[in-house]
């Protein structure tokens, strides 16, 4: 989750949000190395007094700067085509979890298994325990295991809503009438704090996501019991 005075991204918690940091860190590199360039070539500019009289075109160095851009940003779309498709991308999933958006709560169904269906409020900050998080704690979180392709089935019943958990690098829209699909890998276990990411009305702030990260054996008890 997010910590105070957190300028980067959270910590990654799924082998699609690793390879979204490196993104991240390699554009970064990218803009910065165009930025110094570009600043310095300015300050010669306004610093430096010599002139050449006798230049009167260059396509030389039109071409080179013409060229140049363009090779640039093919080290920034072609990394950024393969992610794009990645997150497209869905493998055969071990479980499928269907959230439904509300005003303003989330609700969740097990489409692999009969009668697991819930309903996920914020707990409210005068019944919060002591160890909890304000605003983003529920009465009841999603389990899911740990080192398994998840398939998340998204919707909403009313407005526009957004289910987005920054750590696993998931977000998806909730439209209503509309079913949208993504998949993901949680690659440890934890606690994983998302909002809706989508303005949907009077109580936006205030509709939290929450998975739990469990090994497979726990999750089978979780199911069974």
């Amino acid at each position: 989750m997010a910590t105070w005075a957190n300028l980067g991204l959270q910590d990654s918690s799924s082998p699609l949000m690793e390879q979204l940091n490196f993104f991240h860190d390699h554009t970064l590199l990218i803009l910065t190395m165009i930025t110094i360039l570009v600043g310095y070539i300015m300050g010669m500019l306004l610093f430096n007094k010599f002139t050449n009289r006798y230049l009167l075109h260059g396509q030389t160095i039109e071409i080179i700067w013409t060229v140049l851009p363009a090779i640039i940003l093919m080290f920034i779309a072609f990394p950024s085509l393969r992610l794009l498709y990645l997150m497209d991308e869905i493998n055969t999933p071990s479980i499928t979890l269907k959230s439904i958006g509300h005003q303003w709560y989330w609700s969740y169904e097990y489409s692999d298994f009969l009668n697991l269906e819930f309903d996920s409020y914020m707990i409210p900050t005068n019944e919060l325990e002591t160890n909890g998080f304000r605003l983003l704690d529920v009465d009841n979180r999603i389990v899911l295991p740990m080192n398994n392709q998840i398939r998340i089935l998204v919707t909403a019943t009313d407005v526009l809503h957004s289910w987005t958990v920054p750590s696993l690098g998931v977000k998806v829209d909730a439209t209503p009438g509309r079913l949208n699909q993504i998949n993901f890998l949680i690659n440890r276990p934890g606690l994983f704090f998302g909002q809706c990411s989508e303005i949907c009305g009077a109580n936006h702030s205030f509709m939290p996501i929450v998975i739990e990260s469990i090994p497979m054996n726990y999750f089978i008890k979780w199911i069974t019991s």
